[in-house]
């Protein structure tokens, strides 16, 4: 019997060493060794990356609308992880709310790992909800091993997933904080978008002019607060607005507990360039101008930023309501978790960072944030998860083959470099049959 199952060889290989030649042996799953390029360990199977193609490790979302059960016309397990593996995504966390019911309950966590256990074609591990009047759930749902949990600070848009006021987002941070929990909240003031003009027609200007960045940088400020008054650990999803990275900066300096997200659709496109009418971009918080998107790049670039996710919020196309194109009326929700390597990978090479960084922006750190010692990099003992991606190539998008449930993509026509060839979830190819497991909080 071979000393491994799998060796892959490639003539470079992103370990958290750097990037360099590498021979690496799997074992029962596992990656049992890093050797140099040389060396010849004994395997059932040699795979030989031609040296167009880097070997990463598999990427970790932890931030996707799956929407099964009650929503599942709008994205399933089935086509969402198949979606995530052709993409080198090899886990993802999936968010509490688009699925009937939502997971703001033990009993609902049930019916969601039920789910999704014959389905999964990639690892996944579920969030909590943090809504009006279930404190008392939290304690049950993390002892049943959810990864944290998700808040509203405004309108989360489906009815059964309420926002938290102030005195609502006292007590979570209090029981959060009691528990060890990480608290992921979706910061917009729902005062200051009350305050703005509808959104409504066509204009994107329309939209954008309906959610401020006043709005995030007012609920940040306000959570940033409570947090620290609390000594809870906090994490702002999708940030959109630039202007609150000085407002994190500055808490981090006090001692706060504070990591922060942004999104490849955020890195990737700017508000002058939105179509009037073009609905499959809306999401919110919004895209915003060009400059902004520079700072988000800076933010990254200095660590304020710690990770980019998709977001991955999928819907039926009549939601988005394209024929139309009223922003109004449109469902705000971007998919991209099969494109959000290269759409990062893109952007990233023309502002000099490499792959390296986007490793780390989408894999190591992603894999901390969770708490996933398993997954993120190339390295002894690590779970196999890997993905073989050919850097330089260039692709144009095209929706149809996509394997999300609905091909409505702001990318499609858009030419992106980097294109993933492979991806093996602990040693073995992904996304040809249900192979994934469900993780729990380690």
């Amino acid at each position: 019997m071979a000393e491994y199952e799998l060796v892959i060889r490639a003539e470079r290989v992103v370990t958290p060493d750097g990037v360099r030649p590498a021979t690496v042996a799997i074992r029962d799953g596992q990656i049992a060794a890093v050797a140099g390029p040389g060396e010849s360990p004994d395997a059932a199977e040699t795979v030989e990356l031609p040296g167009s193609e880097v070997l990463l490790p598999g990427l970790v979302d932890t931030h996707v609308h799956v929407n099964e059960p009650g929503r599942t016309e709008w994205e399933g397990f089935a086509t969402a992880t198949r979606a995530a593996a052709a993409g080198g995504v090899t886990t993802l966390i999936d968010m509490p709310l688009n699925s009937l019911p939502p997971t703001t309950t033990t009993a609902a966590l049930a019916v969601k790992r039920a789910a999704a256990r014959p389905s999964a074609h990639v690892d996944v591990g579920f969030w909590g909800g943090a809504v009006p009047g279930n404190v008392a759930d939290l304690d049950g749902l993390h002892q049943a091993g959810v990864f944290g949990f998700k808040a509203f600070l405004a309108d989360s848009g489906v009815p059964e997933f309420g926002l938290l006021d102030k005195a609502g987002l006292d007590a979570v941070l209090a029981e959060t904080a009691r528990l060890g929990a990480l608290l992921i909240v979706h910061a917009e003031d729902p005062g200051v978008l009350a305050a703005a003009p509808a959104a409504a027609g066509r204009a994107y200007a329309g939209f954008l002019a309906s959610r401020p960045p006043a709005a995030e940088d007012t609920a940040i400020a306000g959570l940033l607060a409570a947090a620290g008054w609390h000594g809870a650990r906090v994490h702002i999803l999708h940030l959109a607005s630039a202007s609150a990275l000085p407002l994190i900066a500055a808490a981090r300096a006090d001692g706060a507990q504070v990591t922060a997200e942004t999104c490849p659709h955020y890195l990737s496109f700017c508000a002058e360039e939105v179509p009037d009418g073009a609905t499959e971009y809306k999401c919110c918080p919004p895209i915003r101008d060009a400059a902004n998107r520079d700072s988000l790049w800076a933010g990254l670039a200095g660590g304020l930023i710690g990770t980019v996710v998709s977001d991955h919020s999928p819907c039926p196309p009549g939601l988005k309501q394209r024929e139309a194109g009223d922003f109004g009326a449109a469902w705000g929700g971007i998919s991209s978790l099969q494109l959000g390597l290269p759409a990062v990978w893109t952007q990233a090479r023309r502002r000099g960072h490499s792959l390296a960084d986007v490793v780390r922006w989408m894999a190591e750190g992603t894999a901390a944030l969770a708490g996933l010692p398993g997954k993120g990099a190339i390295a002894l003992g690590r779970d196999a998860d890997l993905v073989a991606f050919d850097d330089t190539a260039r692709f144009t998008v095209d929706p149809t083959r996509l394997e999300h449930r609905h091909p409505v993509t702001p990318y499609a026509g858009q030419t992106l470099t980097g294109v993933v060839r492979r991806t093996w979830l602990r040693g073995r190819a992904a996304g040809a049959a249900p192979a994934g497991r469900l993780l729990t909080r380690q």
